[in-house]
């Protein structure tokens, strides 16, 4: 049974689902009028989200089917951590496994090294990176991935947000704060 323990904000946790990559809490607190509150919370190892350029000046652009929303989505390419995996080792796996490019330089991201991507929902911390000087090599998707890989110009990336086409919240924050960092610097 959960039940709150006090009314200073401490939380009560039951697990409900064990996942392979991540967890589903309920959370059990004493709301503001002394009831007891559930809501259920995604336990998450962490992510990374990498903005790979290549020489010439494009993006590299990922267009993934999305179980989740049973559709095609334009995005950048990430991914989540494994359990003590340092987020540079994982935005260089993610990069190699989703794009089937290596980078020689793979540094935070200026302006936003780090965010919590949907705190309402999850504890997921998400790392961002710029990854340059790309190498390619081969794809190496995992089972359950399916995913076309689309190196665009700026400007079609940018006419793509524009229209519509790239709607996934955590390509559209990094591809802006690039662009705000390129302007400051």
């Amino acid at each position: 049974m959960c039940v709150p323990t006090n009314f200073d904000g401490t939380v009560r946790r039951e697990l409900l689902h064990r996942g392979s990559k991540f967890d589903i809490e309920t959370l059990c607190f004493t709301g503001n009028r002394g009831e007891t509150l559930k809501r259920e919370c995604i336990r998450h190892p962490g992510s990374v989200i990498v903005l790979p350029l290549l020489p010439d000046g494009r993006v590299v652009l990922i267009r993934n089917w999305r179980l989740s929303t049973e559709s095609w989505i334009w995005e950048l390419p990430a991914g989540t951590m494994t359990k003590g995996e340092p987020p540079k080792t994982c935005a260089k796996r993610e990069l190699g496994e989703e794009t089937g490019f290596a980078a020689a330089s793979v540094a935070p991201l200026p302006g936003l090294p780090r965010f919590y991507p949907a705190p309402g929902l999850t504890d997921e911390l998400m790392h961002a990176f710029v990854a340059t000087d790309l190498t390619p090599l081969q794809q190496r998707l995992e089972d359950d991935e399916r995913i076309e890989v689309h190196p665009v110009p700026v400007q079609v990336l940018e006419q793509m947000i524009v229209n519509g086409d790239i709607i996934d919240a955590k390509t559209l924050l990094v591809w802006f704060t690039w662009k705000r960092s390129r302007r400051s610097s």
